[in-house]
């Protein structure tokens, strides 16, 4: 049975009988975050929800993964309308090599698949792809096209889509620790040097702000190993709705749950007397 889209997301604060999700009022609360640099510039996604989508409806892990496919379209697409300028997605997890092998040789396929046919498209509409996470150890073909998406689109000056393919926070802080620690032993940098913005420039996201706004599919509430470092203040907002049902309106909603938020980044707002 199709999930019904007019559940809020999760996490928001407000009651959506007081404060309906109406088309029109989410277009102006964008418009005015906008006009008061309020918009979240950088969203972040972990696409979940793929198989149980599919065994809802008695199909195959793999009609699920294909739909997240379409979802991811019209997200991208979605995303650069609304204006949001970095988006990034949660492709493949260095976890994910744990699957079923057909599933995951089915994953790498659905991804040869989307860079033949899409990369283009995005290229026409000035979308900059850029890819984060390891990548030792990747089949040549993956690799050579992962490495083609970005050279195509590396002047575009759209929006940017972040793309974690093998990647793992927990692991990228590895690497990062590790350069450091080789540059330290090396005499190019002192241990009282290392800072928290030292630090950020040796992740694989340096070139990005972090992200302000998460999104998260399909009811689990939890981070998988995702972005872990500059999460420290992004907000979360978690969906009901699994990847494949994924749309505009789901999206902007998310987005104006996070506008109804209170950022503070560990200060506080001092009232007016």
């Amino acid at each position: 049975m199709q999930l019904s889209s007019t559940k809020k997301p999760r996490s928001c604060k407000y009651d959506t009988a007081s404060q309906p999700f109406r088309a029109m009022s989410q277009q102006q609360a964008i418009r005015e975050s906008k006009e008061q640099g309020r918009f979240p510039r950088h969203v972040a996604l972990i696409m979940d929800g793929n198989g149980r989508w599919a065994k809802e409806r008695m199909l195959p892990r793999s009609a699920g993964h294909r739909q997240g496919v379409e979802a991811l379209r019209r997200t991208i697409r979605a995303a650069g309308e609304l204006g949001v300028e970095f988006l990034t997605i949660f492709s493949f997890s260095s976890e994910n090599w744990s699957r079923p092998k057909d599933e995951i040789n089915d994953l790498l396929d659905i991804l040869r698949r989307f860079i033949r046919q899409d990369v283009a498209e995005l290229h026409a509409a000035s979308v900059r792809i850029k890819v984060i996470g390891d990548r030792n150890g990747l089949e040549h073909d993956i690799l050579s096209l992962l490495d083609e998406s970005e050279k195509l689109t590396k002047n575009n000056s759209g929006m940017t889509l972040v793309v974690a393919f093998n990647y793992g926070s927990r692991q990228e802080i590895v690497r990062a620790s590790q350069a450091i620690a080789q540059a330290c032993l090396e005499g190019r940098m002192q241990p009282a040097a290392i800072t928290a913005q030292v630090f950020a420039e040796h992740l694989d996201t340096r070139d990005f702000p972090d992200p302000d706004l998460l999104i998260r599919t399909s009811g689990e509430e939890r981070l998988s190993n995702f972005l872990l470092w500059q999460s420290a203040y992004t907000e979360l907002v978690f969906v009901e709705e699994h990847w494949p049902e994924f749309n505009k309106e789901l999206l902007e909603r998310a987005i104006q749950c996070y506008l109804s938020r209170d950022r503070r980044f560990g200060g506080i707002r001092v009232q007016a007397r």
